[in-house]
């Protein structure tokens, strides 16, 4: 399947859906999200289930069902210009299966935005839709609401083009210096190693991609053996170039360096540490699969075609 160019952006008076595919939203959170949203003009549509819980397992929004339903009604309205996943958690492997991927496919479509577990749905859009998504904090958590940057990133992905932006910041480190040119590709750590086991003999091919890669709250054993699954499940095989993320509250981030150091500059291909995105403040926005170039040198960087 021929990928699509990133949609987007969206513009003032749009409907844009917000959905849990994942963990619940306080309701607080929620109504912030949507203030926030309404302070950019757009028109906030909740999901029917957004703030729904499930009967036995409240970590999840309500059943698998449930969280599928409202994904695949967003993703089909074509009065809904744009979906916000509004916090991740855990459990969007969970609603996959309950996909309509014919429908899914005969949709317009439009920009996705979410980060953390929400992972699974941008390996999900590309493989089967072969849509570019964005890579965001999520709209109703206080981790972007309580953090100017992030806000101020995620609202340039909202309405600004992508191409030709440029990203870094001021923890970004070559590792292995070099120029990389390719599509983006990856998200969280956790959510990529849990996701492997389902490709079976039909995995998607990195070759002459860009990965990105990050995570948050994982003890640095896990860290080691996370990467381990994707370096024996062949993830990394055929990437140009590679960008770490944040590892807030990973442990000491001089340990977690370390293990970068350790498993990844082997690989031979730029790689460069702590770019500015994931869970950490001031994160960025930024979208998957999309041409970009990453600059790993004195200043690195990674540029958007």
């Amino acid at each position: 399947m021929s990928a699509v160019q990133l949609p987007g952006p969206l513009h003032a008076g749009d409907r844009v859906a917000l959905i849990s595919t994942s963990g619940t939203p306080s309701s607080e959170n929620l109504d912030r999200a949507i203030a926030l949203l309404e302070s950019w003009e757009l028109v906030p549509v909740p999901g029917d289930n957004v703030l729904a819980t499930h009967p036995r397992a409240k970590y999840l929004a309500g059943t698998d069902q449930q969280r599928a339903a409202d994904l695949q009604q967003a993703w089909c309205d074509d009065s809904v210009a744009g979906v916000f996943i509004v916090r991740g958690g855990y459990g969007t492997v969970r609603l996959l299966d309950h996909l309509d991927v014919p429908a899914l496919r005969a949709a317009r479509a439009k920009p996705l935005y979410g980060s953390s577990d929400v992972t699974g749905v941008h390996e999900f859009w590309a493989a089967e839709l072969g849509v570019p998504t964005w890579f965001t904090p999520m709209i109703a958590t206080t981790s972007l609401l309580d953090d100017p940057g992030a806000v101020d990133s995620l609202k340039h992905a909202v309405f600004e083009p992508a191409a030709g932006r440029a990203f870094t910041a001021a923890t970004a480190q070559t590792l292995v210096p070099g120029t990389a040119h390719g599509v983006t590709v990856g998200g969280n750590l956790s959510l990529l190693a849990m996701t492997m086991g389902a490709h079976g003999n039909n995995k998607p091919s990195n070759q002459g991609k860009i990965g990105l890669l990050e995570d948050v709250t994982e003890d640095i054993y896990k860290l080691d053996g996370l990467l381990h699954t994707l370096l024996r499940a062949g993830w990394f095989e055929g990437l140009t170039g590679l960008a770490l993320g944040s590892w807030k509250d990973c442990g000491e981030l001089a340990d977690v360096r370390e293990l970068c150091e350790e498993l990844l500059v082997p690989l031979g291909i730029p790689l460069v540490w702590e770019l500015g995105f994931g869970h950490d403040t001031g994160a960025h926005s930024i979208p998957l699969g999309v041409p970009a170039t990453l600059i790993a040198d004195e200043s690195p960087r990674l540029v958007l075609q």
